[in-house]
Formats: structure tokens, sequence, C-alpha cells
């Protein structure tokens, strides 16, 4: 470190991430020895650093790396090591995503309370850092007592003396559980079992309460998601007598729509149908057209605080896995009442808007109404009409419903271009299971000019909620995707740059300039990459009453209006549209205006629940899908490089999984972060994000949903630019040496946006 003399941006990130406490800009100028103006050009520094997000700044004007954990913080106790000491990490802690956690060793003090922590207990701790990566922990108190059960794997391993073995289906947990042959309650080797640890810091033993189901039977994967991630099955005996006592809604009050040929267009799976659709040129303005988006009234049917309301606000959403649908609603009502089945009346709330020849919204009402649905049409049938081959069915409807619809749909889809939206190309895995409930085949979800029709009516719908509530002075539980984080934008940026692709600067971004990013790699082998990895540069939509707009649409105001059926805050926007048209019973209840910080904070939770239980899910059917194929070679590419290893797609089947470091040679590799990269330190052979490799399935867990490969060889890799500057610094992974390397939109898709 030279005195006296302004550290460098790469000396400064240094100083400030390997310091074991947060610092100063009084401690940095000591350090550096800097005096008069050279504290002026610290400052300006120090704020560069913070806006681009590679440093944190706290009240008291310290600073310290971003990803360094904070004095006090929340720990979950998840093993104990050979030495008997408990290790813990972070709570949030996502290995896949924030790489290995760093150690943190628990204090030994006395209990609080005379309650030792144990492995599974939340606490409250104090911090001390011993090293870049190593923390010990002092327990201030506890938060939660270790869990009461434990989903896992039950085995009967020879040489135990018949004592099984109990391993967690959660990745998370790094122990297993010895279960004696009093305690296995008639598990099988091979099930999926619940269990109640003993309890104490040690204890490696538990008892199994009850068996989900054999890990054999492909029924038993979806179980164990919705085990793992409690997601309600069971309806409560009166919310399901209050769905079976539904009956036909009364025309009364409502707009007579049944002579109005809206048509509802799904997935050929579909069983239910929430939305049906319909267009017309506007006569009054030339280019302009009056569309109708009817929504299922289910505020009619499910009201507040009653058993049906509460017991789907506590799921909050339906739960879609390969082989059932875990719905919000009973289907006496999802399948049913609620289901605008053609030919049938059916009650609906329905956005009436206008729109000019440039696609913007002019103006828009919301009605009751009653309908009849001309016709139960797919996606792929009305594609093809409108492509020239129209069934029997769709003929006759081909000049008054498809025609409009698709011209409606050119306007929307180029004011959408024009206003910027985002253009992710992700292509979605679809899964054919086969008549015994297993994985067929893997593919991918094609998607057409008729996905996209539906979904540009759906957003204009959600925008005309939004603008209707925000009109009327009425509580609006909005959609909200903010813009991304400066220390994302400033890694895509960097990311971007090793491949000799442009970022505007600053950590302000457009959705066009991401746009114009993913035009500009279309073409190349990289295109999947560039978009993966925006995806993951991109912040989370959530439900809020304080509408930040929604980055991703490029839109200044959305809320989710159109699949009240299947979510919950749709219901919400439906019953504050009723209130503030006066459009009868089933309106929001005064009490509740007060309550949507509360709603949008469930609500999100109870997506994202839903959301790790259909990945976790989707893995596991991909990893029995797999099972048969270890030792099979596959060509695939790098999706993730972390400092344990890489993590890397197939081509085909999209199937994801682990290359360890370990399996990579026999020398150590050096993390690049900058240039997204393991480089051997004595070969210098690289291996980085985007890489085409020939690959090993090694191992294949179905009760984790976790791959392992091996790589047989390099295919081709990504020409790679000179890190950008300023790139961070490059970490160490050492590991274990090995003697060689490897071997010689249907509406699920659309339903969260």
């Amino acid at each position: 470190m030279a005195k006296g003399k302004v550290p460098t941006r790469d000396e400064l990130l240094a100083f400030i991430k390997e310091s074991a406490t947060p610092v100063g800009k009084r401690e940095i100028a000591r350090a550096f020895g800097l005096k008069g103006d050279q504290r002026i050009e610290l400052k300006e520094l120090l704020r560069n650093l913070r806006d681009s997000g590679d440093i944190a700044a706290d009240r008291a004007k310290t600073f310290k790396d971003p990803k360094a954990l904070t004095d006090i913080t929340v720990l979950e106790i998840v093993r104990v090591d050979d030495d008997g000491h408990l290790l813990a990490v972070p709570r949030r802690h996502d290995e896949e995503q924030d790489g290995p956690p760093p150690r943190i060793e628990i204090v030994p003090q006395a209990s609080r309370g005379g309650v030792a922590p144990a492995v599974g207990d939340r606490v409250l701790a104090s911090l001390k850092r011993r090293g870049k990566t190593t923390y010990e922990a002092r327990v201030i108190r506890l938060l939660g007592s270790a869990p009461r059960k434990v989903l896992g794997l039950y085995e009967e391993p020879d040489g135990r003396n018949g004592i099984g073995l109990v391993t967690p289906t959660d990745r998370k947990l790094k122990l297993s559980f010895d279960i004696r042959p009093a305690d296995k309650n008639g598990a099988e080797p091979g099930d999926i079992v619940w269990v109640e640890p003993a309890g104490g810091a040690l204890a490696r033993r538990a008892s199994v309460i009850e068996r989900v189901g054999p890990m054999s039977d492909p029924r038993t994967i979806s179980l164990i998601s919705i085990a793992a991630n409690d997601i309600p099955v069971e309806f409560p005996p009166a919310a399901l007598e209050e769905a079976e006592r539904a009956r036909a809604a009364p025309l009364g009050q409502r707009l007579d729509l049944r002579d109005t040929p809206l048509v509802t267009i799904d997935g050929e799976d579909a069983r239910d149908f929430d939305d049906a659709v319909f267009a017309e040129p506007d006569p009054d303005h030339p280019g302009g057209w009056r569309i109708l988006v009817a929504i299922a009234d289910v505020a009619w049917y499910v009201r507040h605080d009653k058993p049906l309301d509460r017991a789907a606000y506590r799921r909050g959403t339906s739960v879609y896995f390969p082989d059932r649908v875990v719905p919000m609603l009973p289907e006496a009502l999802s399948n049913h009442w609620c289901s605008l089945v053609p030919q049938q009346d059916r009650p609906v709330l329905v956005a009436e808007m206008w729109i000019d020849a440039a696609g913007q919204l002019k103006r828009h009402r919301f009605h009751r109404a009653m309908i009849r649905s001309a016709a139960r049409l797919t996606y792929t049938r009305v594609q093809r009409a409108q492509d020239g081959t129209p069934d029997a069915e769709i003929a006759p409807l081909m000049g008054n419903v498809i025609r409009p619809l698709y011209g409606a749909f050119k306007v929307l889809l180029a004011a959408r271009e024009k206003r910027g939206a985002l253009d992710l190309d992700l292509p979605e895995r679809q899964v054919t299971l086969g008549e015994d409930g297993r994985i067929a085949e893997i593919g991918v979800r094609e998607r057409l000019d008729s996905h996209k029709l539906i979904e540009e009516f759906m957003v204009l719908a959600n925008v005309a909620a939004a603008q209707a509530l925000e009109q009327r002075h009425t509580p609006c539980l909005y959609r909200v995707h903010d813009h991304p984080d400066a220390a994302k934008i400033e890694g895509l940026r960097e990311f971007l740059g090793t491949l000799g692709v442009g970022l505007p600067a600053g950590p302000r971004i457009r959705p066009g300039d991401l746009n114009r990013v993913l035009h500009q790699v279309a073409d190349k082998p990289v295109a999947r990459l560039v978009n993966e990895t925006m995806l993951r540069s991109q912040s989370q939509a959530v439900y809020s009453p304080d509408n930040l707009g929604h980055f991703g649409l490029a839109l200044a105001r959305y809320a989710h209006f159109t699949s009240p059926i299947r979510r919950f805050p749709d219901l919400i926007v439906h019953r504050a549209l009723i209130a503030a048209y006066g459009l009868g019973e089933g309106g929001l209840p005064e009490g509740d205006k007060s309550r949507f910080a509360e709603f949008g904070e469930h609500l999100s939770m109870c997506e994202r629940r839903a959301v790790a239980a259909e990945r976790g899910a989707m893995d596991r059917y991909v990893a029995a899908f797999m099972a048969a194929h270890v030792g099979a070679t596959f060509p695939g590419r790098v999706t993730s490089v972390t400092r344990f290893g890489l993590f890397a797609a197939l081509d085909a089947s999209g199937a994801d999984g682990l290359i360890p470091i370990r399996s990579l040679g026999q020398e150590f590799f050096r993390h690049d972060e900058g240039r997204q990269m393991l480089v051997g330190e004595r070969t210098g052979e690289t291996f980085g994000l985007g890489d085409r490799l020939r690959l090993k399935l090694a191992e294949a867990d179905i009760a984790t949903g976790g791959l392992l490969f091996e790589i047989v060889d390099v295919i081709e890799r990504v020409e790679r630019h000179a890190p950008p500057r300023g790139q961070r610094h490059a970490r160490s992974a050492p590991r274990r040496p090995v003697a060689h390397r490897g071997a010689p939109k249907d509406k699920r898709s659309r339903r969260r946006r």
C-alpha cells in the first residue's frame, strides 16, 4: 500500500472488502496517508463506488462490501462439523445465486432460558469477522425452535445393524438422521418420509412420523414439493360446502353481452377458462379498436371473510405441477361456475377499452355483465386459422372474431415495441408425461402469435384496471417491477463487456437499452446466455399499494385483473373496481382499504412459495428422467460460474446441474468474477460463462432434484475481450486435487407477469 498516494479504484475496493469491520473516510485516509486535496479525490472515488453498487454505505458514513454480513443478523444453524462445532448460514442465503456461504461458527456459551441452540434453529446473533469468509457468532436470542419435522428419503444402507438413514430432500440441510427400527413407523427403503428430530445440538436421531410415498412412484415427486413448501392442499369443509352451494348468478343489473361473440383462447390441456375476448374496429376513429376483455366474476361467489375467502387468501395462488394443479378455489367454482364454458351464461367483470391507431389506451369502462362464450378455442387452432387453414368450428368466426382480434393485436404489438418493453427470448420448457406418470419427453413450448395476442389483451386490461382505480381515488394493489439494482446492472455491464457488447453508463437503465443489447446478440451463439444473464439482473416483481411502475413492461402503472380464479391479488382488484364503480354486491369492504400493504406482503410470499414449489418439482421430474442416462454424454452450455464450480444446462432438454470444481483437474482454479471464468493457475485453462461443453452425467438425485456433471471436452469457447476497467477482484477457488477430469403462453407462463 503506497502511503501519501490516492488509491486506485481496485486498491480502494480491496481495502474496504478485506477490512474486518466497516471503515469510514477518516480511517481510509489515515491508512493511505492522504491529506488536503487528496481527501477530496477520495470522497469522489467513494461516491462513484457507492453509486455503482460496489460498496455499501450506512448512516454512520462507513463503507463495506455490499455482500458482507451485518454485525447483527439472523442465522440458521445447519449442521455440526467433525469437531462438534455448530455451523450456521445467513437466513436468506441462496447457494446457487450467492455462492458458497461463509463459515459461521457458533461460539459455545451458556444456554438461553435453559434451551441450547440446535440444528435447524433460527437465532439472532452478533458476528465477529475472523477472515475473508469466516465469522464467529454469539447467540443473542433464539428466534425459533428446531423444525418439528424434516422431509427426507428413507434408506437402509448395509453395515448399519438395521439402523435406517434419512437424507433431507432440502439440499440446504447438510445432515442426515438415524432411524432406529422401533422408530421407522412402517417406512420402507426408498420412501419419502416426514421425521421428527430427537432434538439437541449433537442429536442425529429421529422418528418417522408420516410416509409421503415411495420415491419410485412419479406422483410422489409433486408431493415432495407440496410438503416441503407447505402448500395448502385440503380445503376446509366449510369452504367446500360454500362452493357446492354456489348457483348461477342472476342477470339483474348486469350488462347483457350474451349476443356478443366473445371467445376463450387457451392451451389444449386447460380445464378452466377465465377470460374471453372480442375486438371490433372503432367507427369513430380510423385505425382504432374497441376491445372487450371479460373475466370471470369470482367476487360474486367468493365473499369477504367467508370460509372460501379465507381459504383462498391463505393459498394466494394456484400452483402448477406437471401431473396436477393445487387450485386456489375448489373445482365447483374454478372448473364450473367461474369457468367461461361455451354456450353457457356466465357472470363476468368486463373491461371495455378503446385504443387509437397507435395502440394508445384512450378511454375505458368497467361493467358487471353476463356473457355466453361463442367458442372454446386453443392457441394452435386459432393460429392455424389466421395462417389460412381454419377448422370447421372456426371458419364461421373468421370475419367477425378472428381477423378483428389479430387486427387489434397488430396495433398493440406495435405500441409495445415503441414503448420499449423488455423483450427477453427465453424458451419455456415443456414436459410431456406418459401414461405411467413419468416424463416421456422434455421439449420447448412453441410460442405463437396467438399466445402474444392474448398476452397483449390482458396487459391492456391490467393497465386499464390500475388507471380506473387511480382515477376514482380507490386503493389499488399494483403489480410492481422496480428498476434493476445498480450493483446488478454493473455486474451485467461487466459481463457484457467481456463479450464486446456495450451498455450505457450509469446505474439507471431503460428497458430499451437492454433491448438494443438483445438485438445485437440475437444471431450469435451467446444469445441465450445473454437473455438468461439479463433476466437474473432484474428485480423481482411483487404486489404493493405503492406504485413503482413496471420496468419490464415499460408501463407507468399496472395491476393484475385478469385471473381471479388463480390469483388472489386479482380478486382484490375486482372488489376494488366493484366498489369504485358501484357495481353491487361483493365489493371491497371499507376495512380492507387500510390492509393493502399487508395484502401485498402476504400475496407476494404466496407467489414466491408457489414458484419455489413448481421449480423444485420440475427439477425432480427432470432428475428422474435423467436418472436413466447416468454415464451418458450430452452437449451443454455453462450458465453460471461460481467459486465452487460451474452450472451448466443441456442443449436438448434444458436440464441443468453442477460441475463441481473438484472435477476439473489437478490444479487450483481462480474465480475471475469480472470475466465470469475459472482460470487454472498452472495451465491457464479456462472455463467460462457460455462455453459449450460435452458433459457426462455423473449423478441424478431424484429426492433433491440435483444433477452432477463432469466435463468430457470443450466444444466451443466464447470469445472474450479484456476485462472491463474497474472489474472486481478475482478470487481463488482452492479445492482438493483429483487424478483426472471427467470421463475419457399458455396461461401458466403468463399468470406471473
